[in-house]
């Protein structure tokens, strides 16, 4: 015990008198201190390294979770993608046929209507010619002093029309002069045509040349009034 006493009495001594001796007790109890601070630096940082490796499995954990969710979502969105791109082609499809059918009744329907547009367009200008016919022959008598009367011959042998047919035509009457009148609500080159033949049939029917032929009409095509330039016929569409 002795012993002991008298080294510690040395050490001090030598750390009281002995400046170098002092410094390399101070230095080895500093690097003691720092060795034992890194080891325990040591040690925390492999804490630290096995918590952020602990992180990191459950970081992927919960990715691969994610992308797992991910691809699923994707997987039924494809799905409902799939079946609503079916439900819209029978929908066209679908439209397509009820269009079809559309079509197909408006085409028929336009028919219909043109046919009953055409019968009634028809007997309306079977009408307005009558109508016509009869003011005309009015104001003929009335204004003028004509005697206005519808003439009819049965054509035997086709002169007017190429085969055997009732021939009419109307006539107005002054003075032993013969006026021929065709009154149409559409002259046609042809109707021209037919009208000088009634004129030649009535000429060599009665043996009276008629001193004037008129066509009066609301409208008259360009070729009939051509037409009726060569054939010497008047037209008239102001009336």
């Amino acid at each position: 015990m002795s012993e002991i006493a008298e080294l510690k009495r040395k050490v001090l001594k030598l750390l009281k008198e002995d400046l170098e001796f002092r410094y390399a007790v101070a230095g080895l109890i500093g690097m003691e201190e720092i060795l034992k601070r890194l080891d325990r630096h040591d040690e925390e940082l492999a804490k630290l390294r096995e918590d952020m490796n602990k992180g990191f499995e459950r970081h992927d954990k919960e990715l691969a979770k994610l992308r797992e969710d991910m691809n699923r979502g994707f997987a039924r969105y494809d799905a409902e993608l799939a079946k609503l791109r079916e439900d819209m082609n029978k929908g066209f499809e679908r439209h397509d046929k009820e269009l079809a059918k559309l079509r197909e009744d408006m085409n028929k329907g336009f028919a219909l209507m043109e046919r009953h547009i055409s019968a009634l367009g028809a007997r309306w200008g079977l009408i307005t010619e009558e109508a016509f016919r009869e003011g005309l022959k009015g104001l003929l008598e009335k204004e003028f002093g004509l005697i206005v009367e519808k003439w009819e011959h049965f054509d035997q042998e086709g002169f007017v029309y190429g085969y055997p047919s009732q021939v009419e035509v109307d006539t107005a009457i002054k003075d032993g002069k013969v006026i021929l009148v065709e009154i149409t609500s559409h002259a046609r080159a042809s109707d021209i045509y037919t009208f000088k033949r009634k004129a030649e049939f009535y000429e060599k029917v009665t043996g009276k040349s008629p001193s004037r032929l008129l066509v009066i009409t609301p409208y008259a095509e360009e070729k009939a009034k051509e037409a009726s330039k060569r054939m010497n016929v008047e037209i008239y569409t102001g009336v």
